[in-house]
C-alpha cells in the first residue's frame, strides 16, 4: 500500500493554502482517502534541512569514528528465559489460515468499501504493517501465524511426498520475482484496495504457494515465499526472539542486529531481493513526490489518477531497483578494489536488512496511526453494526493530529530517529561483518552511499508530494 504520507500546515503561505483546502476535503471524503489506499498527503512545513544535514554527518562520522577503532563492542545475547512452547507452531498456523479462509469470504462476498472490509484493512495494516513493526522487536511473529505452514505439513503428509522437485536450486528468485510483482500490484496496479480483487490475488497467490510448498516442501517457505523470507530477515533486527528447540522455546535478548551476524553470507539471488525490498520502498516514497508528478508529466495538484501513469510507474519502480543494485554493486567493487580483492559482498549486504526494516518502519508509521483506527473499529465492530467484540468503546476515526504542530514535530522526529538509527545500526554491522583487517579507505565508497541514501530517505519523507 502506498504510503502518502502527513505532516503540519499551521502555518501556511499564501501559495499553499489552496493546496491544503483539497486536500483538507480529501480527509472528509473517506472514498477519496482510499484512492491511493491511505489518507491524503499534505506538505511538511518543518525545518527538515536541518534533521538531513544533522542525519549525513552522523552516518558519516560514526562511519568513520567505527573504521578507525581498533576493537568494536561485542554484541552478545543473553537467555530471559525457556519454557515449553504453549502452542505449536502447526496449531497456530492451521488457526491462521482458517482466519485467512474467513477473510477471503469477507472479501468475496463483503462490503466493496475499503473501509468497511476486514480483509483490506486486515492485510495492508496488520499484515503487512503492523506485524513487520512488531517483529523488529518482538522476533519473528510472521513465524508463528504463516497461514501456508499447516496446510503444506498436513497435505505433504496425507500424500505421504517426502522429496522434492528441485526447487532450492533457484534459491531466493521465486521470492524476489514474488516481491516484484506484490510492489507492482501495491504501488502500481489500478485497485490493490478493491477487496474483491485483492481476494482473488491473494487465493491464487496462496494456491500457488501452496501446490510449490506440497510438491518442494515446506523448506521451500523460507526460501522461495517472499512474505515469509520478508518478515524473517526483518525480524533478525529485534532484540527480542525465540529461539525453538523441539519443544521448547528461548527468550533471547541482545543488541538489536545481534542476529544478524550470526547469519550466513547472503548469496545472490537473497541479495535480489534485499535489493527489491529497498528499491520498493523507495519508489513508493518517491511516486508521490512533487518531482516525480514533474518528471512524468504530472500535475500533483490535479492527479489524473493510477490508469494514467501505469507505464510511467512500472519503468520507474524496475529503474529505481536497477540503480538500487548498480549503486551498492559498484560502491562494492571499488570497496573491495581499495581492500585488494578481500571484501566479500554476500557479508556486507547483510547490513542492509538494518537499513530494509528501518525504512519499512519510517515508511509507515503514518499508516499505522490513520489506517490503523479503521482497523480497530472493524476488529471491534466486524459487521459494523454497533457491536463490540473487543470490548472497546464506540471509535471514532480522526486525522486530526495531522494539523498539529507539536505532534507531526513528533512523528517526524521518530520517523527520523528510525532512519538514521537504522544506518548507524547498518554501518556497526558492516564493520563487524567485514572483519577489522580491512584499510580505512576500503570503507569509504561504502560509507558515501550509505549517507547518501540517509539523505534520500530522509528527503523523501520531508518533500512535497500529491494525494
Amino acid at each position: 500500500m502506498a504510503n502518502c504520507g502527513a505532516s503540519s500546515l499551521k502555518e501556511l503561505r499564501q501559495p499553499a493554502e489552496r493546496l491544503c483546502f483539497q486536500l483538507a476535503l480529501l480527509l472528509l471524503l473517506p472514498s477519496a482517502a482510499f484512492s491511493c489506499a491511505l489518507p491524503p498527503s499534505v506538505i511538511l512545513t518543518l525545518p527538515t534541512g536541518y534533521y538531513i544535514l544533522g542525519g549525513a554527518l552522523t552516518v558519516l562520522l560514526t562511519a568513520v569514528m567505527g573504521a578507525s577503532l581498533s576493537k568494536l563492542p561485542e554484541m552478545r545475547a543473553v537467555t530471559l528465559a525457556e519454557r515449553a512452547i504453549w502452542v505449536p507452531v502447526t496449531v497456530a498456523s492451521y488457526i491462521s489460515f482458517l482466519a485467512f479462509i474467513a477473510l477471503l469470504l469477507i472479501g468475496f462476498f463483503g462490503a466493496r468499501d475499503p473501509m468497511h472490509n476486514l480483509l483490506t484493512l486486515v492485510f495492508w495494516t496488520v499484515i503487512w504493517v503492523a506485524v513487520p513493526l512488531a517483529s523488529m522487536i518482538f522476533g519473528n511473529l510472521w513465524r508463528s501465524i504463516n497461514p501456508w505452514t499447516a496446510p503444506v505439513r498436513l497435505t505433504r503428509t496425507a500424500f505421504g511426498r517426502t522429496n522434492s522437485i528441485g526447487l532450492h536450486r533457484f534459491g531466493h528468485w521465486p521470492a524476489v520475482i514474488g516481491f516484484a510483482g506484490f510492489s507492482w500490484f501495491q504501488m502500481v496496479s489500478l485497485s490493490p484496495d478493491d477487496p474483491f480483487v485483492l481476494a482473488v490475488v491473494l487465493s491464487i497467490y496462496w494456491a500457488l504457494i501452496l501446490v510449490l510448498g506440497v510438491l518442494e516442501g515446506e523448506e521451500f517457505l523460507a526460501q522461495g515465499e517472499f512474505l515469509t523470507v520478508f518478515m524473517t530477515y526483518l525480524a533478525k533486527v529485534s532484540p527480542f526472539w525465540l529461539e525453538l528447540n523441539g519443544t521448547r522455546a528461548s527468550l533471547r535478548l541482545g543488541w538489536p542486529g545481534t542476529q544478524v551476524l550470526s547469519l550466513p553470507a547472503l548469496t545472490i539471488s537473497a541479495m535480489a531481493f534485499v535489493t527489491i525490498a529497498l528499491a520498493s520502498l523507495t519508489f513508493d516514497g518517491l511516486k508521490d513526490t512533487f518531482w516525480w508528478q514533474g518528471l512524468i508529466g504530472e500535475n500533483p495538484l490535479e492527479p489524473t489518477g493510477r490508469s494514467a501513469v501505469v507505464v510511467e510507474n512500472t519503468t520507474g519502480l524496475f529503474v529505481v531497483w536497477v540503480l538500487t543494485c548498480f549503486s551498492i554493486y559498484l560502491v562494492h567493487l571499488m570497496g573491495s578494489w581499495l581492500a585488494g580483492g578481500n571484501l566479500k559482498a554476500g557479508p556486507v549486504m547483510l547490513s542492509f536488512l538494518a537499513i530494509a526494516a528501518g525504512y519499512h518502519a519510517a515508511h509507515y508509521l503514518i499508516t499505522l496511526l490513520t489506517t490503523g483506527q479503521y482497523t480497530l473499529a472493524a476488529l471491534n465492530d466486524p459487521l459494523f453494526r454497533g457491536d463490540s467484540v473487543l470490548g472497546l468503546p464506540a471509535l471514532y476515526v480522526s486525522f486530526g493530529f495531522l494539523s498539529d504542530q507539536r505532534l507531526m514535530t513528533l512523528i517526524y522526529a521518530a520517523q527520523f530517529f528510525t532512519i538514521l538509527g537504522a544506518h548507524v545500526l547498518a554501518v556497526f554491522l558492516s564493520l563487524r561483518l567485514v572483519g577489522r583487517n580491512l584499510p580505512i579507505a576500503a570503507h569509504l565508497p561504502m560509507t558515501v552511499l550509505m549517507v547518501a541514501y540517509t539523505v534520500l530517505g530522509l528527503w523523501l519523507l520531508s518533500t512535497a508530494r500529491s494525494g
